[in-house]
């Protein structure tokens, strides 16, 4: 079934896309934790309508373009995201974040398929490459800071990244003993005495004849 994501999905689309997905990944995902709703006739008309109007506000000319580059390279973005102790985000700046935000500080619209950064899932500093028109690239840079508080240093935060990635890190197993001395030596088994040249062995109902003979 078709559907309108609400929010990005990773590996499925960016809000505002409409996808086709499984009927039962949407009513027992999407739908329950309001990542998407029906992709009704009406909705995406108005989808279709909103986009339109997005786009006048995006540059038509190279001339244009350059002027909004100037603009976007002279903004500095702000993220406050929910963080763990090793700078991990409990959540995510995604492309769609980073479109809001620079509507929101800089009254810029950007397509957001425009933004060439993937989900930024750690606090950092960030250069986010944006393709503002035909061969007029900027990079905007983007602070992401755990909520309520202030960015590391970089020391700190290479330590913290380097604290995720050992933890994440299988344990190494115990070596035990080298391979010599595992290795025990064995007696090998005593050999039977070998007969005499030119004597026939005996046979095996001869020793039981005899040993009958001697209980009587």
């Amino acid at each position: 079934m078709n559907v309108i994501l609400l929010k990005d999905v990773d590996k499925v689309g960016l809000r505002g896309d409409v996808v086709s997905v499984a009927r039962g990944y949407a009513r027992n995902f999407l739908f329950p934790r309001r990542l998407a709703e029906e992709a009704t006739k009406a909705r995406v008309a108005e989808l279709e309508k909103r986009d339109s109007q997005r786009a006048r506000h995006e540059a038509k000319t190279a001339d244009e373009a350059q002027a909004i580059a100037a603009k976007l390279g002279a903004t500095e973005l702000r993220f406050e995201v929910k963080a763990g102790p090793t700078g991990s985000l409990f959540g995510s700046v995604t492309p769609t974040d980073i479109a809001d935000e620079l509507w929101a500080t800089a009254k810029v619209r950007v397509d957001r398929r425009k933004i060439g950064i993937d989900t930024i899932k750690r606090i950092g500093r960030y250069e986010v490459p944006i393709d503002v028109f035909q061969d007029v690239r900027v990079e905007v840079r983007a602070v992401v800071v755990p909520e309520g508080g202030e960015l590391p240093s970089d020391a700190e935060l290479e330590a913290m990244e380097a604290a995720e990635r050992q933890a994440a890190e299988p344990d190494v197993p115990h070596e035990g003993p080298a391979l010599e001395e595992l290795i025990v030596e064995e007696t090998p088994p005593e050999e039977p005495e070998a007969a005499e040249p030119g004597a026939e062995p005996e046979p095996e109902w001869r020793a039981d004849a005899e040993a009958a003979l001697g209980n009587e």
